[in-house]
């Protein structure tokens, strides 16, 4: 009876915690080299999630989370097998060590993963019809229960992965995001946070990895949308395609 108030005390200060726990990316580093607050991404004004798998704003936000005006016509310049380290905090004031949910609150258990989808212009206003694949994820750790986002806080808000080195050169949008499952356990309940960055990818290759669509990568009932991460958790199935590789 003890661990079963315990979880319901966990669940209803993770509820409690939903309308100010959010979270923008808002910086990307090249090789280490800072790029600049919020240039070359299309950062909302307002830090709230989209839990509508099925919405466009599901794509690179904005919508009910309206971007901050004007938009970056920043596009970033990354070589191909380049690494990229990206950083998200609680506002777009950026770090805030007084402030005990930033970068996001720990509460947000779950999920981060990376996306890029070729473009003929990375500032093109209309980011639907387009074709994504995947190049990072990061989910459970299954022997400590230690999820993407507690990494995410330990390292102050930064991620960091490597773009493919064989993608053809070009511009891209790249979609970066974070599944919050701390209400997850029915749908809709799981909160998505995620922006676009503009990149010019420069050099690489010539292969056409497989793509997916959003909305349609993602369905309500995917067992890593829909969970009870308020458990000893086997096993977790991050949403989504295969990391793509060369």
């Amino acid at each position: 009876m003890r661990d079963h108030t315990q979880w319901i005390i966990i669940i209803l200060s993770a509820i409690a915690n939903c309308a100010s726990a959010h979270t923008i990316f808002q910086e990307v580093y090249v090789n280490g080299v800072d790029q600049g607050h919020i240039n070359g991404i299309r950062v909302p004004s307002y830090d709230g999630s989209i839990t509508d798998v099925t919405s466009n704003d599901l794509i690179c936000n904005g919508g009910i989370n309206p971007y901050v005006q004007p938009v970056s016509d920043v596009i970033i310049s990354v070589p191909a097998g380049a690494s990229v380290t990206t950083e998200w905090h609680h506002t777009l004031a950026g770090a805030d060590p007084s402030d005990s949910a930033d970068p996001i609150d720990a509460s947000h258990k779950g999920p981060i993963m990376t996306y890029l989808a070729k473009v003929p212009n990375a500032t093109q206003t209309d980011v639907t019809g387009l074709q994504w694949f995947k190049i990072y994820e990061d989910g459970l750790t299954v022997s400590s229960q230690q999820w993407a986002v507690d990494r995410l806080i330990t390292n102050k808000g930064k991620v960091t992965f490597t773009i493919p080195s064989c993608i053809a050169p070009g511009q891209y949008l790249m979609r970066h995001e974070i599944i919050a499952l701390h209400a997850a356990s029915s749908y809709p309940g799981a909160q998505f946070y995620m922006e676009c960055a503009q990149l010019q990818i420069t050099g690489g290759g010539s292969t056409s990895p497989a793509t997916v669509s959003f909305p349609g990568a993602y369905k309500g009932t995917d067992p890593g949308i829909t969970i009870n991460i308020y458990q000893t958790l086997a096993n977790y199935t991050i949403p989504g395609p295969s990391v793509f590789s060369c």
